[in-house]
């Protein structure tokens, strides 16, 4: 079992997906973790506190961006495998801001493999370079499209998907130029408790439970695939335990839902939370201005995942969202903590002056 006894680098350690998942491995015997985080907007070193102890869980703040610090880590500590997380990841920042996205979804990628080559070089039997990636490196979907598989020729539309699509082809490129124990895996959209409050769910509820405008881009029919957090890091465990490296992975929930029909479940959970007349929250929903190049939909085939390492979804969508509806509701001096300026800001940025043209 390739996890025996390993040092686990796991970059982003401190964010939404990497936190669950540096959680998820904690209580594993013989498996030390090495948590790597630049504590940027969406990291919270809250999520993990109580597993950091300096021995088994390590934390180490750094930028994947800053090669000396990548380096200083496989120095100082003997890394067996890296489970990749940290990225720039949200579409509508990426649309802002295009740069970071490059950045630290492609120069920090690469600081990162040229680190581990470099180590392992000579060494790579147990070896494993994990590197998670999205669904949207594929492009849009039609309605009677079939589902992204391992196959699906990548067509990134936004600067996020393209900087993910270039990291992704670095990671291939490692591991047919060099022979890199590298393995890909592409996931559907998260959610789940402690998640950014920039994204659809965490914004829909926060916003609902204040009774503010909840904007929803056009008509809100694009279609997404929608993946439990613990699902997620149970697949990548999987990945990492039984993958063979050179292959892909694609992660999915088998859950496609409309936007708008999430907004509207996420509207009737806080309505009956909070003994509100019937429809009260859906009164605040707000058509705004669709993002440019904002893809149709995406769906994830995991027949490959499931035949090959057994995995498949063990979440029910109706019931996990309304968990994570009461997690919500029920931390909000977490929420006051992570509500920063930048997030302040960024908010401003994408949804005020839509909102304002609503009007």
């Amino acid at each position: 079992m390739r996890m025996t006894k390993n040092t686990i680098l796991i970059t982003g350690g401190a964010g939404f997906i990497g936190g669950n998942f540096v959680r998820h491995l904690s209580a594993e015997r013989n498996v030390r973790l090495i948590v790597f985080d630049a504590l940027t907007y969406a990291g919270n070193i809250a999520s993990i506190a109580d597993v950091i102890d300096g021995e088994k869980v390590i934390f180490v703040h750094g930028d994947i961006c800053d090669t000396n610090a990548v380096q200083d880590i496989f120095d100082r500590h003997d890394i067996d495998q890296v489970v990749h997380f940290a990225a720039e990841s949200h579409v509508d920042r990426s649309i802002l801001g295009p740069r970071a996205f490059i950045e630290t979804n492609v120069t920090g990628t690469l600081n990162l493999l040229m680190a581990a080559r470099a180590k392992w070089q000579g060494g790579e039997a147990g070896k494993c370079f994990l590197h998670v990636s999205t669904d949207e490196v594929y492009g849009a979907l039609s309605a009677n499209d079939p589902a992204f598989d391992e196959q699906t020729a990548y067509a990134p539309n936004s600067p996020y998907s393209a900087s993910k699509a270039a990291s992704d082809h670095l990671v291939r490129a490692w591991r047919h130029t060099y022979g890199f124990p590298a393995i890909i895996t592409n996931c559907s959209n998260n959610y789940g408790p402690g998640q950014f409050p920039e994204k659809l769910i965490p914004l829909m509820i926060l916003n609902a439970v204040e009774e503010k405008p909840l904007p929803v881009y056009g008509d809100g029919m694009q279609v997404r695939d929608w993946l439990h957090v613990q699902d997620h890091c149970e697949a990548l465990r999987l990945v990492l335990e039984k993958g063979v490296p050179g292959e892909t992975y694609c992660i999915g929930g088998a859950n496609e839902q409309p936007n708008l029909n999430i907004v509207h479940l996420v509207c009737d959970l806080v309505d009956a939370r909070l003994g509100r007349t019937s429809n009260a929250s859906r009164a605040l929903i707000r058509h705004v201005t669709d993002r440019p190049g904002h893809d149709r939909r995406y769906a994830i085939d995991i027949t490959k995942i499931n035949r090959k390492l057994g995995w498949k979804p063990r979440f029910a969508f109706d019931a996990a969202l309304g968990d994570t509806v009461d997690w919500y509701l029920s931390n909000g001096a977490w929420i006051e903590a992570i509500r920063s300026g930048e997030y302040l800001r960024f908010y401003d940025a994408q949804y005020s002056r839509r909102l304002e043209g609503e009007k």
